[in-house]
């Protein structure tokens, strides 16, 4: 009997990530920010580039460093909720660019 890998789950919209779907690991605390060697979490790429549209570096590390900060956030608790309702290998581009970092 073979075993099954154990698929694993992104915490921000909890969808499962198979492997053939786009993800990164995203820092808690961001590297620039002192957290490269820091908690890693896997995200669907799709909920990683939302973060980080939404947040600069700095408010990530001094504000939204855990998972429920990040999804307690207005905007990505909007955006968690609306992707959740997607299938797993949904892919769109993020509104509005990267944020511009005023730190």
């Amino acid at each position: 009997m073979t075993e099954t890998p154990e698929i694993p789950v992104c915490p921000f919209c909890m969808r499962p990530i198979p492997p053939d779907v786009a993800q990164s690991l995203h820092h808690l605390i961001p590297r620039s920010k002192g957290g490269k060697k820091g908690p890693t979490v896997l995200l669907h790429e799709i909920c990683h580039k939302e973060i980080h549209a939404t947040l600069s570096e700095g408010e990530i590390a001094r504000t939204f460093n855990t998972m429920e900060a990040l999804r307690a956030h207005p905007k990505l608790e909007k955006f968690a909720d609306w992707v959740s309702k997607r299938p797993p290998e949904f892919l769109s581009p993020s509104k509005g660019g990267r944020r511009k970092k005023f730190e």
